[in-house]
């Protein structure tokens, strides 16, 4: 780590060309062109941290990060200095000094995720970079009684994809929101989940089982996949781009003013 202060920096990426958040050997990811970026203006190597890692080809409109450095630049227009430097799909929205003992991975208290899907007869292409095509229209009704569900505490072993290094898959979803958007050529739909933490896939498996119910499926093995744990009772992982990161909630905002939804 760096000696110097510690900055926080709001970051928005289109995640379609990024083979996730962390750092990889010969892959391009958001970590490591935000590292690179601040090397040139620190002066040395360092860590850029974030709230939570995303998968490959996950967005993210809010991902928070910090960094530590020194550097004569403002922590308000370091905003400027970064975006200077960054590719065109990342960009630093807000950055300021961080408050006192803030961490951005440990003191992360809720995070809200949406995953977008649309029903249309053909897939449309401003729309298939950050949405999935569903081809059925499904029973909104049906979604939102499933979603009651999924709040509270509950062990998510069922909606964890193979791999997870988590050590519990006991999380707390605080809230599943279902939104639907009449418009001119398609039904544009929003899963909203709002949890302490989330499993390897946990969002994207729990949108796939939701659009099945919606689309006809049964509640029975949502159920039964809470109380068992077993992942083959649900429906498949939704693809990726469908995902993004919204919102990290930390209490009080790391920015000195309330932090925009």
């Amino acid at each position: 780590m760096a000696a110097g202060m510690r900055y926080v920096l709001l970051v928005q990426y289109d995640g379609t060309h990024f083979s996730g958040y962390q750092r990889q050997r010969n892959a391009r990811t958001v970590q490591s062109v935000l590292e690179a970026a601040a090397e040139e203006i620190f002066g040395t190597p360092v860590r850029v941290a974030a709230s939570g890692r995303t998968d490959a080809g996950v967005h993210a409109a809010g991902q928070v990060c910090h960094v530590d450095g020194e550097t004569s630049t403002p922590p308000q227009k370091l905003r400027e200095r970064f975006n200077g430097l960054l590719p065109p799909d990342v960009r630093i929205l807000k950055s300021a000094a961080a408050p006192a003992g803030f961490d951005c991975t440990r003191g992360a208290k809720k995070k809200t995720y949406c995953y977008r899907f649309y029903t249309a007869e053909s897939e449309l292409p401003l729309l298939e970079r950050y949405a999935v095509r569903v081809k059925t229209a499904p029973d909104v009704g049906a979604m939102r009684a499933a979603a009651d569900l999924l709040e509270g505490e509950h062990d998510f072993a069922a909606f964890c994809a193979s791999g997870s290094s988590a050590k519990t898959s006991v999380r707390t979803v605080y809230s599943v929101e279902i939104f639907k958007n009449a418009q001119t050529l398609c039904d544009l739909y929003e899963i909203r989940v709002t949890g302490n933490g989330f499993l390897y896939n946990m969002v994207r498996i729990l949108a796939g089982e939701l659009v099945s119910i919606g689309c006809g499926k049964g509640i029975q093995n949502l159920r039964a996949a809470l109380e068992t744990g077993d992942r083959a009772l649900l429906a498949k992982t939704m693809p990726a781009r469908g995902l993004t990161l919204e919102h990290v909630d930390y209490g009080a905002s790391p920015f000195g003013a309330p932090m925009e939804e």
